[in-house]
């Protein structure tokens, strides 16, 4: 049996032939030509109402954009089994030497929310072989978030997916070569909160630890 693409995929496709492809022939000659070479990693959820290069509004080549649930990075464990994060980070970093790596979590995050379940509630984890075990990479970011009896429910799954994108960070710097990187001045790290609900982004600040309204740059 023949299975087709979904007509949306199809006609998604013949648009972008016919607009943005049309418009940009030359300049998707050159990345084939040339290669990549993104300044940003950029490491987000795979949530399907969060995509990156539709946020930022980015160009093919601008981005390496890693996706999954809920944009966790793993700590630096190099073994036999398969990593794909940090096979991804390592190719960012090491070949491509990108100068931004950025974390970016969101409000409303499912993968969140059933952590915040399964473990601050004493609820049994759901079934299956991957997502759950995935997600113990924020069990250290518990003491992060603000966990309480009578707080807000939804100020209360803000923190945690904001101590989730605090705890990547941590993670991120157990990599060495990343971390030799950054010392030199040669890559930055930057935690990013979006709210898809209003639109707005939110910036880490490390040094106060607070996420804080992304400012407009300013243009003279």
């Amino acid at each position: 049996m023949r299975h087709r693409l979904p007509n949306r995929l199809v006609e998604g496709y013949s648009g972008f032939r016919q607009t943005r492809f049309r418009r940009e022939k030359d300049h998707y000659a050159e990345l084939a030509a040339a290669g990549q070479a993104p300044e940003v990693l950029m490491v987000a959820c795979v949530d399907s109402r969060v995509a990156p290069e539709v946020i930022f509004d980015a160009d093919a080549g601008e981005m390496l954009v890693v996706r999954n649930v809920a944009n966790l990075v793993p700590p630096y464990q190099p073994d036999s089994n398969y990593h794909g994060t940090s096979a991804a980070i390592e190719f960012a970093v090491q070949v491509l030497e990108v100068k931004h790596a950025v974390v970016m979590g969101h409000a409303s995050c499912g993968g969140i929310r059933a952590f915040r379940d399964n473990h601050l509630k004493g609820r049994v984890a759901a079934p299956g072989d991957f997502v759950a075990q995935w997600m113990e990479i924020i069990a250290p970011a518990t003491e992060l978030a603000l966990v309480c009896e009578g707080c807000d429910p939804l100020e209360d799954q803000h923190a945690m997916e904001q101590a989730a994108i605090r705890q990547s960070l941590r993670n991120l710097r157990t990599f060495p070569w990343l971390v030799e990187r950054e010392r030199s001045g040669a890559l930055q790290l930057h935690g990013i909160w979006f709210d898809m609900a209003d639109g707005t982004l939110r910036e880490l600040d490390e040094a106060s630890g607070r996420f804080q309204p992304l400012q407009r740059p300013r243009f003279t």
